[in-house]
């Protein structure tokens, strides 16, 4: 039997250059509260929270802020947020975060939800309401995704799907739903998820029109594609901030890398690069990977 190789991730000086891209995600937002903790709290257990902090993510804004700063320009985000405090909030960071947000507003609250970090950077999430999905019927410019060289979606209905897979290249996480995939019926480009997550799963079959490429990552362990094998996480010299917003970040990178035409396994390793910069910071944009005239870089307030 011929051994399954492990990749290394090229280092980010040897990736060529990603060119003037126009990528646009369609997907949720959540307004998340991430409190600081020790540990996971046991039943019955009173804690005093090490930080609290709150901002707008959630897997569709996390990609979308990851490839604005991996672009150095506003990215089109496609999303639905509640009229309520939350959703106006919401509206208003992600605005500040560099993306050009196209909003479906809706009349019932905003979705929302609490992450506790423990002490070694694991998240736990609890989520608050229903996610908010953009839909191909809301008043959006759904016409701009033709023209883009890449869509990563996280959440939308099966006409939004379909109106994405006009783009030149299409990604998704698991969490659209298999099921809407396969009655959407479009093919994608790859499908990126986590396998270590069982609402992320992905087992060869379970479309009938298979994606081209399905990653499954595997947090410290790498990952496995298919086609293409195990690859490995990069080599860390540093205790582990935060998880939340890692994944989203590695999916984000990987797509901005196919998009440009990279090879997959030049695309994995942006993603792996984004993924394990995104561990170094407070909350999910504390430290994602950016890039410069200067070169690579992190984001502001890293560290």
């Amino acid at each position: 039997m011929v051994p399954d190789l492990t990749t290394v991730p090229i280092p980010l000086a040897q990736l060529p250059p990603l060119g003037p891209l126009q990528l646009a995600v369609v997907g949720h937002v959540e307004l998340v509260s991430f409190v600081a903790v020790s540990h996971l709290p046991q039943a019955g257990e009173i804690q005093r929270a090490a930080d609290f902090h709150e901002c707008a993510a959630g897997g569709g804004a996390v990609v979308a802020v990851q490839l604005a700063r991996l672009l150095g320009r506003p990215v089109p985000f496609f999303t639905a947020l509640g009229r309520d405090a939350y959703g106006e909030r919401a509206a208003a960071e992600l605005t500040a975060l560099g993306l050009d947000l196209q909003v479906a507003w809706r009349d019932g609250p905003s979705r929302r939800a609490i992450t506790f970090v423990d002490g070694d950077g694991e998240r736990t999430i609890t989520v608050i309401g229903e996610r908010l999905n953009p839909a191909a019927a809301d008043p959006l410019p759904w016409d701009r995704l033709a023209a883009c060289d890449g869509v990563f979606v996280t959440a939308a209905d099966g006409p939004a799907l379909q109106q994405a897979r006009r783009a030149r290249l299409l990604a998704a996480t698991p969490r659209v739903r298999l099921q809407l995939l396969a009655q959407a019926g479009v093919q994608l480009d790859a499908l990126i998820g986590s396998g270590l997550d069982p609402a992320e799963r992905y087992r060869p079959g379970d479309l009938a029109l298979e994606p081209a490429l399905v990653i499954a990552t595997e947090g410290g362990a790498g990952g496995r594609a298919i086609p293409g094998g195990r690859f490995a996480a990069p080599q860390r010299l540093r205790p582990v901030q935060d998880t939340y917003g890692a994944g989203d970040s590695f999916a984000a990178g990987v797509t901005a890398g196919l998009a440009a035409g990279w090879s997959v396994a030049e695309a994995i390793s942006l993603g792996c690069h984004c993924g394990a910069a995104c561990l170094d910071g407070r909350g999910p944009y504390g430290a994602q990977l950016r890039h410069s005239p200067a070169g690579w870089r992190l984001a502001e307030g890293a560290g």
